[in-house]
């Protein structure tokens, strides 16, 4: 399955990670060492079930790597504009390609074996769609000062997942519909109006279980969809907040190998002078006295 990765966002000076980015890409920011996108990409790198993958927005000139075929495209100025963009890139490379992850590239704590996990779970079934989540009790257990914006849903409080799965054809249906969704991803309240208004009133009084939720949704729109729910929370962590970026700053230094001791310097000591061989005395024959 390829990978396209959504690395377009350049904060604007009324954005908080302003000061960070200084007029360049978010995905370029550092984490621990290295540009937040390029953990994103070694974690596709390692991952078995990653053939390609597709960062748009960045150019070749940034000097991103990855161990898997790597491909960019310029940014379309849109967020959608970008997945159609990746997916046209897909397609070009694998014409019977049907499924692509969608990656941001501001979830520097992404595992290779995550992405695994979630290809080989969303493949069991033949959906249009599988988006992601994982509860507050998962996300505050590993990120306790995380403060992301919960979902409130009957019997569950849920945030999205930054790592989904689609099938290529959505790239060319119900786009007006997406857009106005993905413009509205911060706020659940204004997505589920876009849904319909007894959605939105389930939503806000929290009379709607996810099951449900996503039926209405799918229904909605025409498709087939699958919530995924997540027991890892790193692929939910992104970065919107300068207090988000310095706590996954900390937490992935943490996590690195320390670096080997450097072998102490040794100085020679010098030879010990080899002892002088004892004189020996020397004796001379005495004549033996004649008896």
């Amino acid at each position: 399955m390829d990978a396209v990765v959504l690395a377009g966002g350049i904060p604007q000076p009324e954005d908080p990670l302003y000061s960070y980015s200084r007029g360049d890409s978010k995905a370029l920011i550092d984490v621990a060492g290295k540009p937040m996108i390029q953990w994103v990409l070694d974690a596709l790198g390692d991952a078995k079930h990653v053939d390609n993958v597709i960062v748009t927005g960045l150019s070749p000139k940034v000097g991103l790597t990855c161990k898997k075929p790597i491909h960019f495209i310029s940014n379309q100025g849109r967020m959608l504009g970008n997945i159609v963009a990746g997916i046209g890139k897909s397609l070009q490379l694998d014409k019977k390609s049907k499924y692509v992850l969608v990656v941001s590239a501001d979830i520097p704590a992404l595992k290779p074996e995550m992405v695994d996990w979630l290809v080989e779970t969303t493949m069991q079934t033949k959906d249009d769609i599988y988006y992601g989540v994982c509860t507050r009790e998962v996300m505050e257990g590993r990120y306790p000062g995380s403060k992301r914006t919960y979902t409130k849903l009957k019997g569950i409080e849920l945030c999205g997942a930054d790592i989904n799965v689609t099938h290529v054809r959505m790239a060319t249906e119900h786009l007006d519909l997406w857009e106005s969704l993905i413009g509205n991803r911060k706020s659940p309240l204004r997505q589920a109006s876009l849904i319909g208004l007894g959605t939105l009133l389930q939503v806000a009084t929290r009379s709607i279980t996810l099951e449900d939720l996503v039926t209405k949704v799918c229904d909605r729109i025409g498709i087939k969809g699958r919530a995924i729910i997540w027991s890892h929370a790193e692929a939910c962590m992104d970065v919107d907040k300068p207090h988000q970026l310095e706590l996954l700053r900390e937490d992935i230094a943490k996590l690195q190998p320390a670096p080997l001791a450097k072998p102490k310097a040794t100085t020679k000591k010098p030879a010990a002078k080899k002892a002088a061989p004892a004189k020996t005395k020397t004796t001379s024959k005495v004549a033996p006295k004649k008896k």
